[in-house]
């Protein structure tokens, strides 16, 4: 008899699986619905499409154009309805349910609340607001059968000047839902050293924080994220690839930096879909993941911009079982380097990872045993 472990887990599986995700915009995963409906409370006229499916494709489209000023046109629309105390509030809500909906147990998502201030918003008022609205959210998926726990981590543009009063305000609300700070935009030409103070003034308050690094730009960027920010995890990290060489025999030959990020179980918050769209990888199969898998990095899977990129973590998983013959032991390894790698206490970690993750995939891992059960009962009725 064939473990379930052994066998490529069904579409089904891996949507009930609990999933982690530790990357997602709240940005990048608005509703085309909820776009519309806001533009037009609100007045915004600079939508390219007003039917909500229309809308969707258009945002794939232009997230796959490879056209970079196409890309960022995108979170022009999103972030312009996202400008009033009941847009955050649904915005962040639909977040959470939807996320719920699709297995994940644990999430981290991610906005940048100087981008939310257009229409008179103070920077407490839009994390209140977005806080509120992750905790309706969580209400709401508990009503509807799932459970899903949303910890917010507030982003400083790294082409601004705010990370400092952006990380003020991440510590001064970590005890209200925020778990942590990132920065995000750019990295070419905005190096994560130009907000050292931020990340100083963090790590004396002892708090969490993440970088994006090793995306859109290379091996320096992590480096600096690591060596001078201090950066508990690496938003991205996939260039890190740049540090390992696979000789022609299949031996792999790990350079200082790579050898640091594994010895140190750095997690990366990898992001496959994305980095296709952002030109990271050329496609799936050569995509880095399959072989930081391989080598036992603190590899994560996650979404990055679910709108954007048409994704959740069900097709994250899906996508990455196709390519890689990934079994629900793999899927249960990258949802555990996860939730280990959270910025929520250790104890309340080892909780999740035993009384759910563990259990939720066991129930999973068994199904097998009772297929013929279900088989001959569905044959006995047929015949009676």
């Amino acid at each position: 008899m064939t473990s379930q472990t052994l066998i490529t887990p069904t579409a089904d599986q891996i949507r009930r699986a609990p999933k982690v995700l530790l990357h997602d915009h709240l940005d990048g995963g608005l509703r085309p619905g909820t776009i519309v409906d806001i533009a037009h409370a609100t007045g915004y006229t600079g939508l390219p499409e007003t039917e909500p499916d229309k809308l969707g494709t258009w945002f794939r489209e232009a997230a796959d154009s490879g056209s970079l000023e196409r890309y960022l046109e995108t979170f022009a629309h999103t972030c312009a309805v996202m400008q009033t105390r009941d847009a955050l509030v649904r915005v962040a809500a639909e977040c959470a349910e939807d996320l719920a909906a699709d297995g994940v147990v644990y999430a981290e998502v991610r906005y940048a609340p100087e981008q939310h201030l257009e229409a008179g918003l103070t920077l407490e008022e839009v994390v209140e607001a977005v806080n509120e609205g992750f905790r309706q959210g969580e209400r709401t998926a508990r009503e509807a059968g799932h459970r899903i726990r949303v910890g917010a981590l507030l982003t400083a543009m790294r082409h601004a000047a705010r990370a400092l009063e952006i990380a003020e305000l991440a510590n001064r609300y970590r005890d209200q839902g925020v778990v942590g700070f990132d920065i995000a935009g750019a990295e070419a030409g905005y190096p994560p050293t130009r907000h050292l103070d931020a990340f100083e003034y963090l790590k004396r308050e002892n708090n969490h924080f993440t970088i994006h690094a090793g995306e859109g730009f290379g091996l320096p960027s992590i480096w600096q994220a690591l060596q001078w920010c201090g950066a508990d995890r690496l938003g991205h990290g996939v260039r890190i690839i740049d540090d390992i060489k696979v000789a022609d025999d299949g031996t792999v030959q790990l350079g200082r930096l790579a050898a640091y990020v594994r010895d140190k179980r750095i997690p990366l918050e990898l992001c496959p879909t994305s980095n296709l769209q952002t030109g990271a990888a050329a496609s799936y199969a050569e995509h880095p993941i399959g072989l930081l898998r391989k080598l036992h990095f603190r590899a994560t899977v996650n979404t990055d911009n679910r709108l954007m990129s048409g994704t959740s973590m069900s097709r994250e998983f899906e996508l990455l079982t196709d390519t890689f013959g990934y079994t629900l032991d793999d899927l249960q390894w990258f949802t555990v380097n996860a939730m280990k790698s959270a910025f929520i206490p250790f104890d309340e970690r080892l909780a999740m990872i035993n009384d759910v993750i563990k259990p939720g995939y066991a129930e999973l891992k068994s199904e097998w045993l009772f297929r013929q059960t279900a088989t001959t009962s569905d044959s006995t009725a047929g015949n009676s």
